[in-house]
């Protein structure tokens, strides 16, 4: 239960190994089939420049005293953003949170407070350092990945591993050229245990996080 009185929602992780591995893609495929869930997009702030395009991502000025959490369309809806694309994937309600560094606990248990349905997609990874998920997914190209420094630590948590690929290949080629990646690496990578799924999985991903949540029966709930 919540602070509340609540139920708390079943929470669903999508994080990644490292940047552009699909998360956003994956978290809109999972808000079409879990019809009446929500979602929250983690953005983690600086008070400086990211280095990167103002106008794509740099939320510096709107860090605060206090994590920022904007709830509902007309707080976040942005065509071309990952919020949008929530919304346009059929989210019953967006929560966006930006926090600094030391907000990042407080802004994901505000923004779990103003959930209301039975579930939600939550996209970002340091939130995992402070709420547990019923489900987590960590995304990751199908070849190579810059990793994040807190990939290994994201893939400890992992409850299942999802490839992600730019162009049409198979199942069995995904893995294939992810595990001739890991091959390489300096550092063990540990997936032993972890089920893999691949865009040709879509649905017994969503099959495998009803089993685990042991919830409803997934033909009267899923969209596949």
């Amino acid at each position: 239960m919540t602070d509340t009185g609540k139920p708390n929602p079943i929470i669903v992780a999508v994080s990644g190994l490292s940047s552009n591995t699909g998360k956003t893609t994956l978290a809109c495929e999972l808000i079409r089939r879990l019809p009446g869930w929500e979602a929250i997009k983690l953005t983690r702030g600086h008070y400086r420049s990211c280095g990167k395009d103002p106008s794509g991502c740099c939320v510096s000025d709107l860090l605060s005293d206090e994590p920022l959490i904007r709830s509902g369309r007309e707080a976040n809806y942005e065509t071309g953003k990952d919020t949008g694309h929530f919304w346009d994937a059929g989210a019953a309600n967006v929560h966006w949170v930006i926090a600094g560094e030391e907000q990042v606990e407080e802004g994901i248990r505000s923004a779990l407070s103003r959930v209301k349905s039975a579930g939600v997609i939550v996209e970002g990874n340091s939130f995992l350092d402070y709420i547990k998920a019923d489900f987590a997914i960590t995304c990751a190209r199908a070849g190579e990945n810059k990793m994040k420094s807190s990939a290994r630590r994201t893939l400890a948590r992992a409850t299942a591993l999802y490839l992600s690929t730019i162009d049409d290949s198979d199942r069995a080629t995904a893995i294939e050229s992810f595990e001739n990646w890991r091959a390489g690496l300096t550092v063990h990578l540990d997936i032993d245990g972890v089920p893999i799924f691949t865009r040709h999985d879509i649905s017994n991903l969503i099959g495998s996080i009803y089993e685990t949540l042991s919830v409803f029966s997934v033909p009267s709930v899923v969209n596949v």
